[in-house]
């Protein structure tokens, strides 16, 4: 526990605590990177679960991926400067934990329909697999209680 007792002593947090106006920046960057992610991944898995069939999966999945993974960078890099304010206080606080074990099973799962098999045949302009589906569906209910948990982290 003293490495994350130490964090708060870095330069970075010393000045997004002493400047409200940075740590408003990092908070609003923060969002906007969940918003990318989530925004991407959820209109790329409605597409894998068969809504706007117009829309041709070959094409939006490879951008809505790139699109996703900008925001989780954005969220991961900003996640980390807004957790070296109060490091000890978020590792105690169950909705945190919560928020990062559900990003890790996400992005475990991104990691999984990736390197499917069936990934790569919806990129050829084939249909989606049934496990491709049902990982759309998983990552909808994943992502989802993500953004719950780490709203509520300000309640707990």
């Amino acid at each position: 526990m003293e490495f994350l007792a130490s964090l708060v002593e870095t330069p970075l947090a010393r000045a997004l605590i002493t400047s409200s106006t940075l740590y408003l920046l990092v908070n609003a960057a923060h969002i906007l990177g969940i918003g990318m992610l989530f925004g991407a991944i959820l209109a790329l898995d409605l597409r894998l679960l068969g809504l706007a069939p117009v829309v041709p999966l070959a094409v939006i999945a490879p951008y809505l991926s790139r699109l996703a993974g900008a925001g989780v960078l954005i969220a991961i890099v900003t996640g980390l400067c807004l957790f070296s304010v109060r490091p000890l206080e978020y590792v105690r606080n169950p909705a945190f934990l919560a928020k990062l074990g559900l990003v890790a099973l996400g992005l475990l799962n991104v990691a999984v329909v990736h390197f499917n098999p069936g990934w790569r045949a919806v990129l050829a302009g084939n249909a989606p697999t049934t496990a491709l589906r049902f990982s759309a569906v998983l990552s909808i209910v994943l992502w989802i209680s993500a953004v719950i948990a780490g709203r509520w982290i300000g309640f707990l």
